[in-house]
């Protein structure tokens, strides 16, 4: 772009907010089409994409709806972002736990809150991710469920453009808080618990999701125990998926004495496994979910308050948008027993 052009661009945006029209007559296309690549249709053809991008950045186009906000104070939009694949293989609590909990206390506090899916977002790069949420005026982000493997997610947590909460997941800063529970803790305290009553030695440890923050924590806790107790520990990844815990278990429980899994989930794939194979394993496993009631046997678990944490996170992330620097709250947990009685009284 010649200087001369440059300059008039940037005297344009200093005298008046740029419209939609002057984007598309910068970029050479249609305003249908400025509007498309803002809303993300997937019919746009990766060209005129990179075109529009360009023309919004080269304007400092800003959508209505960021205008009004920016123009304004704080409109206390925030937005819960979950991780549903996780709980993809059953209707449990967890999701929903964590979503009554956030509106009630974003209600609570006057806020108004959305939710948003990673498959929502799933597709987009760190550009595009900013302006969605931009778009519809989020001021922070509270996100679970966040890996090692969600680049474009943790690149946003790091441009620190938003207030911003992370259950289960590290990176605190300026904007950024963490809550969550001790999970290397928890995972050690209840496999010592489930042991000490268990006797056992050779253990199949299912765990949670490749380069998933809390698998990592977990597993710390379940590898300090086997150092500390002389244990034979064989460990296999579930990515907290009921099928895939019993195919681990149909595959290697006859030569272990007990199965200790990341999650209840993959805990009742387990025994349900270990019930058609007609053989006994103890099975701990870890959260709490009520749904574990009903695998048909008693089993050692961490119970979580989901809905407390989510609340915690609300809560947390009023207090960044009214100026607080970032930090890391570690919430309680509880070793207990789930049975079908605790479930139905």
């Amino acid at each position: 772009m010649r200087d001369s052009e440059s300059t008039l661009i940037k005297k344009r945006v200093r005298d008046y907010v740029v419209s939609i029209r002057d984007v598309a007559k910068h970029a050479g296309v249609a305003i249908s089409t400025v509007s498309k690549v803002l809303n993300h249709y997937p019919n746009v053809k990766e060209e005129t994409k990179e075109k529009v991008n360009a023309a919004i950045a080269e304007l400092g186009f800003v959508p209505n709806t960021i205008a009004s906000a920016l123009s304004s104070k704080r409109t206390g939009r925030i937005a819960l972002v979950l991780d549903a694949t996780r709980h993809s293989q059953t209707a449990d609590e967890i999701p929903m736990q964590y979503i009554m909990g956030a509106i009630n206390k974003a209600k609570e506090k006057g806020m108004d809150i959305i939710t948003v899916f990673f498959t929502m977002i799933a597709e987009m790069d760190l550009q595009a991710v900013t302006r969605y949420f931009q778009s519809q005026g989020i001021e922070g982000l509270i996100i679970c469920g966040l890996s090692k493997d969600d680049t474009v997610l943790r690149e946003l947590v790091e441009s620190e453009k938003f207030k911003i909460v992370l259950i289960d997941a590290p990176g605190i800063s300026r904007n950024t808080s963490s809550v969550h529970i001790d999970n290397t803790k928890a995972q050690y305290e209840v496999a010592k618990e489930f042991l000490r009553e268990n006797n056992c030695k050779r253990i199949l440890y299912i765990s949670g999701k490749k380069n998933g923050y809390v698998s990592e924590e977990r597993l710390a806790g379940m590898k300090q125990l086997a150092g500390e107790y002389d244990l034979t520990v064989l460990i296999r990844t579930g990515n907290f998926r009921e099928l895939e815990a019993r195919k681990l278990t149909m595959q290697y429980a006859r030569c272990k004495d007990a199965i200790i899994c990341a999650s209840d989930l993959m805990a009742i794939g387990a025994m349900k496994a270990l019930i058609d194979m007609d053989i006994y394993r103890p099975v701990c496993g870890f959260d709490g979910v009520s749904l574990m009631g009903y695998a048909g046997k008693q089993m050692h678990t961490v119970k979580q308050n989901f809905y407390n944490i989510a609340a915690n996170a609300v809560e947390e992330l009023s207090r960044l948008l009214d100026g607080g620097s970032g930090q890391d709250i570690i919430l309680p947990h509880k070793l207990i027993r789930i049975k079908y009685l605790d479930v139905i009284s």
